[in-house]
């Protein structure tokens, strides 16, 4: 803030809070020195939430103190940390051979963010935007991201996925959509072998590469009931 900006902000503070007015030409003039020596390099607002005003008026609402400089400056620091920690750099247009202008680039782009005149450049979600037609016309084909080849090579390492997919491929229920009531596995998650020791207590806890034969009768069940709906 600049010293028009720091007296419009006393003044405003001044509204709120009267013990902060200095009727003293020299007083006033001393404040207004302070302010702006320690409140030059805070905006007074930023297009992206930052409004100084804003941090007086909490103060004032909330603390039975006299507001200080610090109470401006704590509050945008704050802020600043926030931008930071919410920006993942953006690849720089820079060429990167040119070490100089990729790191100005850089630089320049975290201050921006930091000062509130940019927005904090997040990471796009693997699932944002639409997928293409051909990709999505070949997943409709194959039924699966996941080559068969590939599928197959994966089975003896996924042995409760493979044999979920055989059972659905040779159209029996899907054991795996309810939830089993003898290891009360979630649905979606394989059944547990649940070993029991002389105290009562479990004492093994594996996944089994099949679900337990109960968890097979509420799936055929459940798919029963969603038939007749």
């Amino acid at each position: 803030m600049d010293r028009r900006e720091i007296a419009a902000l006393l003044a405003y503070i001044g509204r709120l809070d009267p013990r902060t007015i200095r009727t003293d030409q020299g007083e006033a003039r001393d404040q207004l020195a302070q302010w702006h020596e320690l409140l030059g390099d805070v905006p007074m607002a930023t297009a992206h939430g930052w409004d100084a005003r804003v941090a007086a008026r909490q103060h004032i609402r909330t603390s039975p103190y006299q507001i200080v400089p610090a109470d401006i400056a704590r509050p945008w620091e704050s802020y600043r940390r926030d931008r930071l920690d919410r920006h993942t750099d953006p690849l720089p247009s820079a060429d990167p051979d040119d070490h100089a202008a990729w790191t100005a680039e850089l630089v320049g782009t975290r201050r921006a963010v930091a000062s509130g005149t940019a927005a904090p450049a997040h990471h796009r979600q693997l699932t944002s935007g639409r997928f293409n037609p051909q990709l999505e016309a070949r997943l409709k084909e194959i039924g699966s991201c996941i080559p068969p080849h590939a599928r197959a090579a994966l089975a003896p390492y996924r042995p409760a996925r493979a044999a979920r997919e055989a059972a659905i491929a040779a159209g029996q229920p899907d054991a795996l959509s309810v939830r089993c009531e003898w290891c009360h596995a979630q649905a979606g998650e394989p059944c547990r072998r649940r070993r029991i020791g002389p105290d009562g207590g479990a004492r093994g806890n594996a996944p089994r590469a099949t679900p337990h034969p109960g968890r097979f009768d509420l799936a055929a069940a459940q798919q029963a009931q969603l038939a007749m709906a």
